[in-house]
């Protein structure tokens, strides 16, 4: 038989994302998606999941929290001793993957999906049943995906409203920063350019500098400036006030 270093059931936006991430750690993948098309499209072995399942290492959960049991009575029988669940589902935790699927072999992953560019960020926690070498295995499939964090399971919610849920709050903060300069005369391509470039430098200066965000704010506010003029703006709109609520907004339904 031959065995599958990663099989992915699910090739959707998230599960896709990985995927693609993963074939860059090793070609040695079966897919499945009820849409075949697109599974086919990720140039990997069509399997179904019963099959996919039996012959692969690591089996990634691609799918929607409320598919999960349905996919845990499919392929439950077909676990192998080897066989590594991981699973991306948001708000089911370990106890409950071991008991649907049969196996306390479970990873229990939180990606985001700029892991398709290999600057994601994927929270995760382990069941009892991985050994070191499992764990250290999981971790190289997913070295080209960005960085991989354990994180204790009783966190990994609100690790996930920040890191998970996050990129949709950026793009909505590049989007209005694009908006404003178009507004101003730019042209659209050159305001998403220079908004998408801002933020990935303000990213990495944050991340290498290890300032406080406020100082390094602070350094970009000249007194009586045009910065603490806009800074002003965005305080008056209780910005800081409505990022952080969406973010608890998130971990609440998280938890439910």
């Amino acid at each position: 038989m031959n065995l599958f270093d990663a099989g992915f059931i699910g090739a959707g936006n998230m599960g896709g994302a990985l995927l693609d991430a993963v074939k860059k750690s090793t070609g040695n993948i079966a897919v499945y998606d009820t849409d075949e098309n697109k599974a086919k499209s990720k140039n990997a072995e069509f399997l179904p999941p019963d099959r996919l399942a039996s012959s692969s290492h690591f089996v990634f959960l691609g799918v929607k929290p409320d598919v999960v049991k349905a996919v845990a009575d499919k392929i439950a029988s077909s676990i192998k001793g080897f066989t590594v669940i991981v699973s991306m589902a948001a708000g089911i935790d370990t106890k409950t993957l071991s008991e649907l699927f049969g196996t306390k072999k479970i990873v229990r992953i939180m990606p985001n999906t700029p892991v398709a560019v290999g600057e994601g960020l994927t929270l995760y926690c382990t069941a009892s049943g991985i050994t070191d070498d499992e764990e250290e295995a999981f971790i190289d499939l997913m070295k080209y995906s960005g960085k991989t964090v354990k994180l204790d399971e009783s966190k990994i919610d609100a690790g996930m409203a920040v890191s998970g849920c996050g990129p949709a709050y950026a793009y909505m903060f590049l989007e209005a920063l694009a908006d404003g300069a178009v507004k101003c005369g730019l042209t659209r391509d050159k305001a998403m350019l220079f908004a998408s470039q801002t933020l990935l430098g303000s990213a990495k200066m944050l991340i290498e500098s290890g300032k406080h965000p406020g100082l390094l704010k602070d350094e970009v506010c000249s007194p009586g400036g045009t910065t603490i003029e806009g800074v002003l703006a965005l305080e008056n709109g209780a910005f800081r006030g409505t990022v952080s609520n969406a973010v608890i907004a998130a971990y609440n339904k998280l938890k439910k």
